[in-house]
């Protein structure tokens, strides 16, 4: 017993988090070469990256999916166990990053030395707070032309609001990087090329560097000082006395409740700053015993609240977060185990489907091999074969101590294309492929178009479908048509309108009657959530169990608004008076009431075309700047912000809609001769002028006649 919980203290989960081309997956491959997981460094630009293991992920060089692996790294003369996500930096994988934070206990944010903090930077720092996940930061491509440690620090301070504490600074930087110094030790690393960076040695700090060392080391005790009041003191009185001891555990409390982000610097491609990242993952991060107890609720009372602490000793409690399609063992689940333990061939619950599945096969990942395991521990990632009917989000428990963690939220997808098979004998080929895909990814969505009859998918962007219509081609072994992209609009109401609705209907036998007086408009700004419902009724005109009828009948009309059938995202209904038939009124007459009267009301408050608005930056060069900006006010885009960047280029920020931004990568290209790049996140969704929403609604059918 004491040894599981001894190896719990030694167990790091974390992810590496960070805009494209940050080098995650670099770093990832140095991490498995120097704990000896692998006895070749893989490398990104050459396809020969472990973690990125899909064929599209080596002939593209992105990171798709976020692969998992486990591995060892030796720390203060005791073993850790680190099990690894390296995730995608795109934004159109965003959710392989959500759901990988959502079981990590710390993750490592990793910066580009030049570029510093980039749009999806924001994105998955922002991700991280939500899950109250502890990080340390990693400048990497000290080596790169440009690069400016210290311009990082600041830009993570102004820019994503967070407490950066260098616990290292550069020694030299671009090509004269040559190693590091530690605050903590107040030493310098320097790396041997000739070794691929596997042997370093330690120094005295070079003399030059000696006065800016101090001066950095003196910020960073201010910092940890704050976290901790022993050390407070000592810092007052006489700096000199706190120990190297002292400043780990005040770093370590300072990470672990957020106070303080510890700041890393390297080249990974180098081969230099990298087991100093992994000595700092093992001091610094939390291992499964430093995460509070998980809370979840009771499956059968949801006021209920049930906590699980990370021991052997708890019935078992496991959280999904991915499922996987591997073409040798089917279909594989990821999940993280909070409570308990799981072992191979034994049976678990899952509350959302009311079921116990047995666990055939446990395996420990690396990458996409699957290592066999007879226990997966508590505290630990692990994936398994057997389940009939799994999803991402689903709690896996012990069934005689039912627990129903909480569920991952995902974002809508706001573009989708139809595409058919291009044989007939594929579609039910391509059903399959389809179905097992949005298993996969619960971004993407499928559904058929009721008015064309035609198979419409919808994701978080154009790569994002380009890669799934890919993936179709090469493991579902069908090929494709696709239509031209389609942006995927919302509706919503301006106004509140009140009105009487009747519903009567008489047949043979019993009748069907409802009667409500409702009050329709848009939500109050505060409000979380998509119906905002009011009930006012007085002196029980409508029977209370005729009620929640009324709000199920608004709530499924939502999805499908009167303008062209979009779904509206809010709005708020007050339930003022009514009447009902003591013979003829049911639950479903005031249900169909509330359809008849959500359509009514609808009509007349005013309904709007709601757009996907993104966040654009593009980096060009000064000579180009008139141009891109020239052709994003075609786009009917809004320039926020001009910047200067580091390496002489300039920094356009801007929010554009997403309808005029298909292609948008080629013609940038165009215009500024390939120099200049973009990167694009969703932001939120807009009101469209009456005059496009004509052309939207004219093309897609819908009602033109209510836009005012």
């Amino acid at each position: 017993m004491a040894k599981v919980l001894d190896n719990l203290n030694n167990t790091r989960n974390i992810g590496i988090m960070a805009h494209i081309d940050a080098g995650k997956t670099t770093t990832s491959e140095r991490i498995l070469f120097y704990t000896g997981l692998t006895h070749k460094i893989g490398e990104t630009h050459d396809g020969t990256a472990t973690m990125d293991w899909m064929d599209q992920e080596q002939e593209r060089g992105i990171t798709i999916t976020s692969a998992a692996t486990t591995t060892q790294w030796k720390y203060d003369n005791e073993m850790y166990k680190i099990n690894l996500i390296d995730t995608p930096g795109h934004v159109d994988f965003t959710v392989e990053v959500e759901r990988s934070l959502r079981v990590l206990d710390g993750a490592i944010a990793t910066f580009d030395a030049v570029s510093g903090v980039e749009p999806q930077s924001e994105t998955v720092w922002r991700q991280a707070d939500k899950y109250e996940v502890p990080r340390i930061c990693y400048v990497n491509k000290m080596d790169r032309s440009g690069a400016n440690f210290f311009e990082v620090v600041r830009q993570i301070r102004e820019m994503l609001g967070a407490n950066p504490c260098p616990i290292q600074v550069p020694v030299g930087a671009e090509e004269k990087f040559t190693g590091i110094v530690d605050l903590v030790t107040m030493k310098s690393y320097f790396w041997h090329d000739e070794t691929m960076g596997a042997d370093y040695h330690v120094e005295e700090i070079p003399a030059d560097l000696l006065e800016e060392a101090q001066e950095w080391r003196e910020k960073m005790l201010e910092s940890i000082a704050e976290c901790d009041d022993v050390l407070m003191a000592k810092f007052f009185d006489d700096p000199s006395t706190i120990t190297e001891d002292e400043i780990r555990v005040a770093i370590r409390k300072g990470t672990l409740s957020m106070q303080i982000t510890p700041m890393l610097c390297g080249s990974s491609f180098k081969n230099k700053g990298v087991q100093p990242l992994l000595d700092s993952v093992c001091a610094y991060l939390p291992s499964p015993m430093d995460t509070p107890a998980i809370e979840g609720v009771d499956p059968e009372d949801s006021e209920k609240v049930i906590t699980r602490h990370p021991s052997p000793d708890e019935p078992f409690c496991a959280l999904a977060f991915k499922i996987a399609t591997d073409p040798f063992v089917g279909r594989l689940c990821f999940f993280r185990v909070y409570s308990g333990e799981l072992h191979a061939g034994s049976y678990v619950y899952n509350t959302r489907s009311g079921k116990k599945e047995r666990i055939s096969r446990l395996f420990q990942m690396h990458s996409n091999k699957q290592n066999p395991k007879e226990v997966i521990g508590c505290g630990d990632i692990g994936a398994g074969v057997g389940f009939k009917d799994i999803r991402t989000g689903d709690t896996l428990c012990d069934e005689n101590h039912p627990i129903t963690l909480e569920a991952m939220d995902f974002p809508d997808p706001v573009i989708g294309i139809s595409i058919e098979p291009k044989t007939q004998k594929d579609i039910d080929k391509l059903a399959n492929g389809l179905a097992k895909l949005s298993e996969e990814d619960p971004t993407f969505r499928v559904h058929t178009d009721e008015d064309s009859g035609q198979t419409i998918i919808e994701g978080m962007g154009e790569l994002h479908l380009d890669v799934l219509i890919e993936r179709l081609k090469r493991e579902f072994k069908v090929e494709c048509n696709q239509g031209r992209p389609q942006v995927s609009y919302k509706e919503a109401i301006t106004q509140t309108v009140e009105l009487r609705e009747v519903y009567k209907k008489q047949s043979g036998g019993r009748g069907k009657f409802a009667d409500i007086i409702v009050k329709v408009g848009p939500a109050d700004p505060d409000f979380e959530g998509s119906l905002q419902f009011v009930d006012e009724v007085k002196g029980g005109n409508i029977p209370k169990e005729f009620v929640p009828s009324v709000q199920k009948g608004f709530l499924n009309s939502m999805k499908n608004g009167v303008l062209a059938g979009f779904a509206i995202d809010k709005m708020k209904v007050t339930l003022v008076d009514g009447s009902f038939h003591p013979v003829d009124s049911d639950q479903l007459s005031f249900e169909l009431c509330a359809r008849f009267a959500f359509k009514s009301a609808s009509e007349k408050a005013r309904p709007v075309l709601l757009e996907p608005i993104m966040k654009l930056e593009v980096v060009t060069p000064e000579e180009s700047m008139g141009d891109v900006i020239g052709d994003l006010n075609k786009r009917r885009g809004q320039v926020e912000g001009m910047e200067s960047s580091r390496s002489g280029a300039r920094i356009v920020k801007a929010k554009v809609p997403l309808a005029e931004m298909f292609g948008y990568v080629t013609s940038l290209r165009t215009i500024t001769s390939g120099r200049a790049t973009s990167a694009m996140v969703f932001d939120h969704y807009a009101e469209v002028s009456s005059s496009i929403a004509r052309q939207v609604l004219t093309e897609c059918q819908g009602r033109v006649d209510l836009i005012k």
